[in-house]
């Protein structure tokens, strides 16, 4: 995988614990980036959702691609058995989520608060230091204005010096007076001071957005569980609830597997992407595609379905230094993917054609990377023409370059029953077994992961490469099984190891 632009920088002085939300099957592609980007530690995840701890800023965090949503984590905890307990029982233990430990809830309160603060300093100093010819203007004027007030002061304390006599000689009688007055407006100052901190904290306004899945879903609705946990918080902060326009979100997730509690660090998602004016493909899997495509400065890299070019704007944002190109064969497709490049700036960093994938007008052995959403549905209808489109694909590719292809089931069964019987023989006589394949999951990041889910995500990976032989000169490497809402898909990745014929 092509290591990700960006590290460390400053941020929560201990590091703090957050958590994404990520698309099923993405998980491994968000656990990579976080500890390449963000130089996180204590990786870990479940499924739908990866945690780390980080030490960076706003700024950095609002750079991960393969996430949909970033929240700062307040509790993880096993989950609520409501098969042998009443339904009251249930609720005081979800009351006790805030309770129990008003600490951990008022410490992520803080980290929040101190990211928000520090990017709005950053802001704030990015704006000043934008226009120095505005700013020389402005200290001209003030050092005017206070050269006039200096003038004015002068005339003023000529007419006062003759009273200044008379105002001593009232200060010493009052002195004594004046003393304990001092020690009282001192005492008033400070719990004013203390009141006020107390004011902004019952101040702090709230809603509770709350998620339930598997056995406790049947149980109780999500509007029973923010009830109940909003009762709870306003109890014991006194925070008022505000469904229209908080300051701040709790974010719940229950299910059979865990107990999730986190604050959004960001209103608008991570995945919905500024750049992009029209959406085609999600475009944390586009993202996830191109990461995988061993993507190099100054090669050349090609879309031959590119649709609205959402994966191509992925890369070339994330990868600027290469030449990329995009074909499609519906001017209304291409139409969509010019107006996305101009939106994100990069009408002169990607080249358009039209022209089919089955006759790309291109010289055999002339790309380096190749990744590709191949389109499936009742709208397309591709048939046996899957093959056709492989082949020229491997033909353009370079030997030792990458393709990455996005795939259904159907495209799937379809490659594997048109290449098994070219399987190559072993020595032996028998079919290869998984030529050039390797482990979906790298022995870091199965550590970092729980057993059980470490050992079901790849034996699932696994099991996928296993069932595709080489296409040709395409031999399978990697291979995730990802979720596109409705439908599962596979991210397969080919590297080209001759030329054909050889």
């Amino acid at each position: 995988m092509a290591a990700v632009p960006g590290g460390r920088r400053s941020g929560p002085a201990a590091g703090a614990r957050f958590f994404c939300t990520a698309g099923r099957g993405l998980e491994p592609f968000l656990m990579r980036e976080v500890r390449s980007r963000l130089a996180a530690t204590q990786v870990e995840y479940i499924s739908g959702k990866v945690f780390f701890t980080t030490c960076s800023d706003l700024n950095m965090l609002k750079k991960l691609k393969s996430a949909e949503r970033l929240f700062l984590l307040i509790k993880k905890q096993l989950p609520f058995n409501v098969s042998s307990v009443s339904k009251g029982k249930i609720f005081n233990e979800m009351q006790r989520l805030t309770n129990d430990d008003p600490e951990s809830w008022l410490n992520a309160i803080s980290i929040w608060k101190n990211l928000l603060e520090l990017d709005a300093k950053k802001v704030k100093l990015s704006q000043k230091n934008a226009n120095p010819l505005k700013r020389k203007v402005e200290e001209n004027d003030i050092i005017a204005k206070k050269l006039k007030t200096a003038q004015m002061q002068e005339i003023q304390e000529n007419k006062e010096c003759q009273m200044e006599k008379q105002i001593e000689e009232e200060t010493l009688e009052q002195g004594n007076f004046t003393t304990k007055r001092d020690k009282s407006q001192e005492e008033l100052q400070n719990d004013v001071a203390e009141a006020v901190d107390t004011q902004k904290q019952n101040d702090l306004t709230f809603r509770v957005s709350c998620r339930c899945s598997g056995a406790i879903a049947k149980t109780f609705t999500a509007q029973e569980v923010g009830r109940v946990i909003g009762i709870a918080l306003m109890k014991q902060f006194g925070w008022k609830a505000d469904l229209r326009n908080p300051n701040l979100e709790i974010f719940i997730h229950l299910s059979d597997i865990y107990c999730v509690v986190g604050i959004p660090v960001f209103r608008v998602p991570l995945a919905s992407r500024a750049y992009i004016k029209t959406a085609g493909l999600r475009s944390t899997i586009a993202w996830a595609m191109s990461s995988l495509a061993e993507i190099k400065a100054g090669a050349v890299v090609l879309d031959p379905m590119c649709g609205l070019g959402t994966i191509l704007l992925e890369a070339a944002k994330e990868w600027p230094d290469v030449y990329y190109m995009g074909a499609d064969v519906s001017d209304s497709q291409l139409l969509g993917a010019c107006d996305n490049l101009k939106a994100a700036g990069l009408k002169d960093k990607i080249e358009l054609l039209k022209a089919s994938v089955i006759e790309l007008p291109l010289p055999s052995e002339s790309v380096d990377t190749i990744i590709s959403d191949i389109p499936f549905g009742k709208k397309f209808k591709l048939g046996k023409d899957i093959k056709h489109i492989i082949q020229e694909m491997e033909r353009v590719l370079r030997v030792g370059g990458t393709i990455v292809l996005l795939l259904s089931e159907d495209h799937h069964r379809r490659l594997k029953s048109c290449e098994e019987s070219s399987v190559p023989l072993n020595s032996k006589g028998s079919r290869t077994d998984k030529p050039g394949s390797t482990e979906c999951l790298n022995p870091e990041e199965k550590a970092a992961i729980s057993e059980p889910a470490s050992s079901s995500f790849a034996a699932s990976n696994q099991e996928c490469l296993d069932r595709m032989p080489p296409f040709g000169s395409l031999v399978p490497v990697e291979c995730y099984r990802v979720s596109l809402g409705k439908t599962d898909a596979l991210i397969y990745k080919y590297k080209k190891s001759h030329s054909p014929g050889q």
